[in-house]
């Protein structure tokens, strides 16, 4: 340490200036930064890490209580906390095994992945998670209306009891007007099976079903997939099936319905898009 008298003569700076500074209360702008900090901190805990400033920014401009910052102003707070987003931008679509012997139903959904009201088209699909016991599998059903996991279901086998729990789930929850329903999928042996078609024809929910080996025809579903992996359970070891279990329960019935925000959604979980656009609608 050099002595702050010659310090102070060196820069030109009187040695009063120099303790009258030090004694000075923090600026305006100073304490606007602390509190920056402290609250990009807390938004960054609360969702796990997995934001980055664009929906860090989105959620402080949604508090009332929250400084207002850009965008730009939220990651340079970000770099100054030595924080990042623990999402990895890659995609690996994942496929299921095709029975030959079926007959595939047409493609009704088309990549529209709108819907105007709940329970007009779902989507669903299998994907697999590792634990130190080996692979599970799980099926989950999505309303493509607000991008709500309404059905799902973990096991240690891809047979038609997988995704047909995760339907009963589904269906149980919502009560949907099967009429008026689509239900989408890609051409696995689960979802041609007897028991599964059984299921959607008791119901009246017409069938519809991707192309052979185009990932894009259930791009929404996809999209939570990668969602989940690369938010959540990449980031996890889990010892075996219950563990499993327990962590995507956490995910989608605590995390994602209720509280991650989607841009398509104009930045707002899908439980609370469904508040705001069908406040009508009981759901269990």
């Amino acid at each position: 340490m050099y002595p702050i008298n010659l310090m102070c003569r060196l820069l030109d700076v009187s040695t009063s200036g120099y303790y009258a500074a030090c004694q000075r209360p923090p600026g305006a702008r100073a304490r606007r930064r602390v509190r920056l900090h402290r609250q990009v901190q807390t938004i960054y805990d609360e969702h796990h890490g997995i934001y980055g400033s664009w929906k860090i920014a989105e959620i402080m401009s949604q508090r009332d209580h929250l400084e207002s910052a850009c965008r730009n102003t939220v990651a340079k707070a970000m770099r100054e906390l030595g924080l990042k987003s623990k999402v990895r931008r890659s995609f690996v679509p994942t496929t299921t095994k095709v029975d030959p012997d079926k007959r595939p139903a047409s493609n009704l959904l088309d990549q529209d992945f709108d819907a105007q009201a709940p329970n007009r088209k779902w989507v669903a699909d299998i994907t697999y998670l590792t634990t130190a016991h080996g692979w599970v599998y799980l099926a989950v059903v999505m309303d493509l209306f607000s991008r709500r996991i309404v059905g799902w279901s973990i096991g240690d086998s891809l047979a038609t009891t997988l995704v047909s729990e995760a339907l009963r789930a589904a269906i149980e929850r919502r009560r949907p007007e099967g009429r008026q329903l689509l239900h989408h999928s890609d051409r696995g042996c689960q979802y041609t099976s007897d028991d599964y078609q059984k299921t959607l024809d008791t119901m009246g929910i017409t069938c519809s079903m991707s192309r052979t080996g185009c990932c894009y025809d259930n791009a929404a579903m996809e999209r939570f997939f990668w969602s989940l992996k690369h938010e959540w359970t990449n980031h996890d070891h889990f010892i075996d099936l219950a563990d499993a279990r327990a962590s995507v329960f956490k995910y989608i019935d605590l995390f994602y319905n209720r509280k991650r925000i989607h841009q398509a959604l104009g930045y707002t979980s899908p439980e609370q898009y469904e508040v705001d656009h069908a406040p009508t609608m009981k759901v269990a």
